[in-house]
């Protein structure tokens, strides 16, 4: 997730909370807030099939394996796509291509809604993961670059509309969903055409048109993975996204639950997510350092896949374990994040496309991966291997430890 999610969170969590830049966080231009809207549409779309993923499979006679695809193209489609985007906003600018990812975003949501079968959707899904692709990987720099109030301001207002999205996304499709699964579909598109309205009208093309002046290369990505600790945090990322994809695209068939019952149980994970990736994660790196939080919350979060696993029939212990899973992810995948913007002495951007591209790899084989053992063998497999895999991913870590060791020193210099 996402994202992408979390970048450049560190910093601006250990700024000062005075009343002075509350205010000034507050007092943005409006393109700023335009931007903040459209982040926040933008963030719905990780959630937003999750509590209609059972309505699909029965609706379209698909398995779950084949459902779970949805999740799968649209992560393959960003992994890819994440290698691509600092070369297309180097020469559209940064307003043409947020523009273009959400009119990607809009049209590919637009058609899945109108969709009749399910790989028709699974491909229509993975065109949103492009849209997505373009447009998270420049809606922070936007922020950034627009706000008036300094750096770390802007990054807080980033950090909330994911929040937000994250925490809605769930909800609205669950509302939607339960009327009709093409209705979150159709309502990101509506939502996405009003915010290409308000980013057109309300975000200006000047503060912008710089970032066409440095012409970023295809290859930048791929060589900045020659640095061993930017790899080590990739590869993390992709191992433990086995576990939280699996959470994420399995647990609504175990849970038996309805839409509206889905929709709240992933709209209190997303709350523990965004709140504890704002506000609690920066306080662990501070008094346990990055790396060794980092390990903590991903072995916390193995043992509550295990417990998945394990009592996958007792449904009060899985809605439990994927809310709570939401505080262990928050915490991580901003601990990771901050991590990876420390690791290598390369652009942020570039760091930010080469981890995203491994990463995003485990998210495109885990949903998949998980419908096929619980058809190959039974629902409590999925969450067994997903901890598994998560457990490794710290096992991997501390292998590496030599080789990320310096994040610790770099995080503590913010």
């Amino acid at each position: 997730m996402s994202s992408i999610m979390q970048n450049h969170a560190s910093p601006v969590l250990q700024a000062d909370s005075s009343l002075e830049e509350k205010e000034s966080l507050l007092k943005q231009p409006r393109g700023v807030w335009a931007v903040f809207f459209a982040c926040i549409i933008a963030f719905m779309g990780l959630g937003l099939v999750d509590p209609i993923l059972p309505a699909i499979a029965k609706q379209l006679n698909a398995s779950q394996s084949q459902v779970t695809l949805l999740f799968t193209s649209y992560n393959a489609v960003m992994a890819v796509a994440m290698l691509i985007t600092g070369a297309i906003s180097s020469r559209l600018g940064i307003k043409r291509t947020l523009l273009a990812g959400i009119v990607i975003i809009a049209v590919f949501s637009a058609l899945g809604g109108f969709s009749n079968g399910i790989w028709e959707l699974v491909g229509l899904r993975g065109g949103w993961g492009l849209g997505n692709a373009l447009f998270v990987a420049t809606a922070l720099t936007a922020i950034v670059t627009l706000s008036t109030s300094g750096t770390g301001q802007a990054i807080i207002l980033y950090e909330a509309a994911i929040g937000l999205g994250i925490s809605i996304g769930p909800l609205l499709g669950g509302e939607l969903g339960a009327i009709s699964w093409r209705g979150p579909f159709l309502g990101v598109a509506t939502l996405m055409l009003i915010a290409f309205i308000c980013l057109i009208w309300m975000m200006p093309k000047a503060k912008t048109s710089h970032a066409a002046k440095v012409k970023t290369s295809l290859l930048d990505p791929f060589r900045a993975m020659r640095y061993r600790s930017l790899v080590v945090f990739g590869m993390t990322a992709c191992l433990y996204n086995f576990g939280f994809f699996t959470l994420l695209a399995y647990a609504p068939f175990v849970m038996d639950l309805d839409e509206h019952g889905l929709g709240y149980v992933f709209l209190g994970w997303g709350i523990l997510l965004a709140l504890t990736s704002v506000f609690m994660a920066p306080k662990l790196q501070q008094k346990f350092g990055t790396v060794s939080s980092m390990c903590a919350m991903l072995f916390l979060f193995g043992l509550v896949l295990l417990a998945m696993g394990i009592w996958t029939s007792t449904q009060w212990v899985v809605i439990a374990s994927v809310i709570f899973a939401g505080a262990l992810l928050g915490n991580n995948n901003t601990l990771i994040t901050t991590a990876v913007m420390n690791a290598a002495p390369v652009e942020r951007s570039t760091a930010s496309a080469a981890y995203s591209f491994l990463r995003f790899l485990g998210g495109a084989v885990a949903p998949f991966f998980a419908g096929k053992l619980a058809e190959w063998f039974n629902p409590h497999v999925p969450f067994i291997v997903g901890a598994g895999f998560v457990i490794v991913s710290v096992l991997f870590i501390f292998l590496n430890r030599k080789h990320v060791k310096h994040v610790d020193h770099a995080g503590a210099g913010h």
